[in-house]
């Protein structure tokens, strides 16, 4: 039997009631605005234990899905020259000028238009801060994946007083696009 036509709901299912606030994880709730309610993703390289959280934007009608412990960068080599792609300074307004370990967990990839050609790399490591002064701890472990072009080039992690670097190298003759996305988790 169809319902098609039905307007009275006093005998029927009733709609649902519309939510008016949702709590988030930081700031404030976000309160819809006629109804509507916009939903953002996002990154930070704010330190947060769980690596995600929900902000409201000060009770706008915004609500953001955030991923924490994020760096990401990119840069260009051209010739056998090095770029910074990411430098996180351990006493900054991140981390504060706390002792603490900090590892890295960062994707590399590399592009050059001319050959064409392409590199990979994944870099894991470890720094340690004072609060002052970052120490790397034991040597940065890689998974290299590069084609015959790019055998010269190299991603790393660095240490720089009280910085950590993701560190690429270049090649001779070769201009090449980089970009870098890493996660890192910090304890102190």
């Amino acid at each position: 039997m169809s319902q098609a036509g039905i307007i009275n709901t006093s005998s029927g299912p009733v709609p649902p009631a519309v939510a008016t606030t949702y709590v988030t994880d930081e700031n404030s709730p976000a309160i819809p605005a006629l109804n509507i309610l916009n939903v953002l993703g996002n990154d930070v390289t704010t330190n947060n234990f769980g690596g995600i959280y929900t902000d409201g934007s000060s009770g706008s009608n915004i609500l953001s899905i955030i991923l924490s412990n994020r760096l990401s960068g990119t840069g260009t080599t051209v010739g056998a020259t090095t770029a910074d792609l990411v430098t996180f300074t351990l006493s900054g307004a991140n981390l504060g000028a706390v002792p603490g370990t900090l590892v890295i967990d960062a994707e590399v990839c590399a592009f050059e238009s001319t050959t064409p050609a392409g590199a990979g790399y994944a870099v894991f490591g470890t720094v340690r801060t004072t609060g002052a002064a970052a120490t790397l701890v034991g040597t940065p472990d890689k998974i290299v994946n590069e084609e015959a072009a790019l055998v010269a080039c190299n991603a790393d992690l660095v240490v720089s007083g009280n910085t950590a670097i993701i560190r690429v190298t270049g090649a001779v003759g070769l201009t090449i696009n980089w970009r870098v996305l890493a996660t890192y988790t910090y304890v102190s």
